[in-house]
């Protein structure tokens, strides 16, 4: 029972999760086992996000290469616009004006590109900037060689703020965004990682209703869900956020989005994965913990869309959510505390496996009877 495919709707960050565990090395059969969709289902989702190889050494997939030519078609007229306009100011704009808007642009952009674009010979564009640099640039070649140094003198434990003041003492006029921007441009940062604390706000928080009151019992599925947002810490990106809605009857995890940004776009996607999958009826409970994001405008219009009731813990009550921070702590435990994820991408695979491969379909729970919330979830939609 724990193969059987519970929803037919998939959404499409698990579709894309499945096609990278395909690109990985698993086994159709074993993804179609793992994950209890058919094969033939992953065979169409191979071929949809799977990119096609083009003459010049890129690739893209099909939904890339559908989007691709509505952009060219887009970007052709646009640039028919263009040219009829700039047909009539060519001839008021000096050289020197063009040659400031190439060479601020050369980064992102071929300057031979740039010279056809704005209908200037690229000769004349380099015998424009072969003046001596400005003051500005040859400041800011000095200051990077010299933040390098210092960089490296404390064996790469400084970051901006120690670096600008040393930068201060030695006689540098520099601001701290200056360092930070220099320091970003040269790719170096503090190897030190500083230890998670959770954003508090001095803004007095204002009590919701609660409409949950600590009341986790449930009659069936999508009647009462919990949703919260946890920490995982990655070598490369820092610190991410996982956001997770779990369905208290099953204790099956039904929607959950993964970011490296703590944002009200993170729990509505969450939320929107979970609605997307569940397809609950009106009147669901969500109830939430007091953070700014589940009580944004934002996430409180959504909610009200889609037909939920919105329900918050008390301020100062962990206990009010206690379910949804139950299932942080086993991952933790289970899953997060075992490893070091390298990445942002190396986390988010990890996370999927753990939540759609193991803990929903194959971890058993002794609150509902030594099962698991996707066995549990099927009695209920398959009940005669």
């Amino acid at each position: 029972m724990g193969n059987q495919n519970v929803s037919k709707k998939f959404n499409e960050e698990f579709k894309k999760m499945v096609v990278d565990l395909y690109s990985s090395g698993s086994a159709v059969k074993d993804l179609s086992s793992e994950y209890g969709v058919s094969e033939v289902t992953i065979y169409k989702w191979i071929k949809r996000f799977t990119p096609m190889n083009l003459e010049d050494g890129t690739s893209v997939t099909t939904d890339d290469f559908i989007q691709l030519k509505k952009q060219m078609r887009g970007l052709q007229e646009e640039n028919e616009i263009l040219k009829k306009g700039y047909g009539h100011i060519r001839e008021k704009v000096s050289i020197t004006e063009l040659s400031t808007i190439i060479e601020q642009h050369k980064d992102q952009y071929a300057v031979q590109t740039l010279c056809d674009v704005l209908e200037i010979p690229r000769s004349t564009y380099y015998q424009s900037f072969e003046a001596v640099e400005s003051n500005r640039e040859r400041e800011n070649k000095e200051l990077t060689k010299r933040i390098i140094e210092i960089h490296a003198e404390s064996k790469q434990r400084y970051g901006a703020p120690k670096i600008h003041k040393i930068l201060q003492k030695e006689g540098y006029l520099v601001s701290l965004k200056r360092v930070q921007r220099l320091m970003t441009k040269a790719g170096i940062r503090s190897i030190i990682q500083q230890k998670y604390r959770p954003y508090s706000s001095k803004c007095k928080v204002e009590e919701r209703d609660n409409l949950l009151n600590r009341d986790f019992s449930t009659t069936t599925i999508n009647e009462k869900w919990v949703a919260d947002i946890t920490y995982i810490h990655t070598l490369r990106d820092g610190w991410c956020y996982l956001a997770s809605v779990l369905d208290l009857h099953s204790k099956k995890i039904v929607g959950y989005s993964f970011s490296r940004t703590m944002t009200t776009d993170l729990v509505i996607h969450a939320l929107d994965n979970a609605y997307e999958t569940q397809n609950p009826k009106e009147g669901l409970i969500i109830h939430t913990d007091l953070g700014s994001q589940y009580t944004s405008e934002e996430f409180s219009n959504i909610v009200l869309s889609r037909g939920m009731k919105q329900s918050f813990s008390q301020k100062g009550c962990p206990y009010d959510n206690a379910c949804i921070e139950s299932f942080h702590a086993i991952l933790k435990k289970e899953e997060v505390h075992r490893v070091r994820y390298l990445d942002y991408n190396s986390a988010k695979m990890a996370l999927f496996q753990y939540i759609e491969g193991w803990y929903n379909r194959k971890r058993i729970h002794s609150s509902i009877g030594y099962r698991t919330p996707q066995e549990v979830e099927y009695s209920i939609r398959h009940v005669a």
